[in-house]
């Protein structure tokens, strides 16, 4: 199965409010995170959209794997990124040695590759070195994808319009899906951090 639908943003750029959207318009089971902590061996196999980390940090080569697939760059207010990244994602990353459960402990190592050394250059509480490669990463994906194929800069606060639009699907009833604020991150990935 390919991937219709990939996620090149950062996370905490509303990618779980994406993933719970794009589930909703019938896009399958969309791989987050969240899919990694559940299922440790996984892979993408079995999945039709794709968000956050670990994708994310692989939309080129997704990109070229699956031609007909189109691309979403989540983004936020930078400054609203910087504040949420730090107070979470960064904070587990910062935490990873001291992480007792093997299987979580194994994903922050997995996740700092990715994230702390080849995304964000080795420090990842560096909040200029994060802002620069936030940026960057929005003019790389534009540079890279043609606009028939990209949904650019979506934030989640637009709500169902433009992403519905851009995957030519009808709006469904009710709100938008809101999901993973700073408290929902630390109930559902705190939880194994101190085993």
């Amino acid at each position: 199965m390919s991937l219709s639908v990939i996620g090149a943003g950062f996370g905490r750029t509303g990618t779980m409010s994406l993933k719970l959207a794009l589930e909703q318009l019938g896009f399958g089971l969309c791989h987050h995170m969240e899919e990694v902590f559940a299922n440790p061996d996984q892979v993408l196999h079995g999945y039709r959209s794709s968000v956050d980390w670990p994708s994310a940090h692989y939309w080129r080569e997704l990109a070229a794997a699956n031609p007909d697939a189109k691309v979403i760059l989540s983004v936020r207010p930078v400054d609203r990124w910087w504040a949420s990244f730090a107070g979470t994602i960064a904070k587990v990353l910062g935490m990873r040695d001291e992480i007792g459960d093997p299987n979580i402990r194994a994903i922050a190592a997995m996740s700092h590759t990715i994230i702390s050394e080849q995304t964000f250059g080795g420090n990842v509480t560096d909040e200029a070195a994060a802002r620069a490669a936030f940026e960057q990463r929005g003019r790389d994906v534009r540079a890279t994808l043609p606009a028939e194929r990209l949904l650019v800069v979506f934030d989640v606060s637009e709500g169902w319009g433009p992403l519905c639009s851009f995957l030519d699907c009808p709006v469904p009833p009710g709100d938008f899906p809101r999901s993973n604020s700073h408290d929902e991150f630390w109930q559902k990935f705190g939880a194994g951090l101190d085993d």
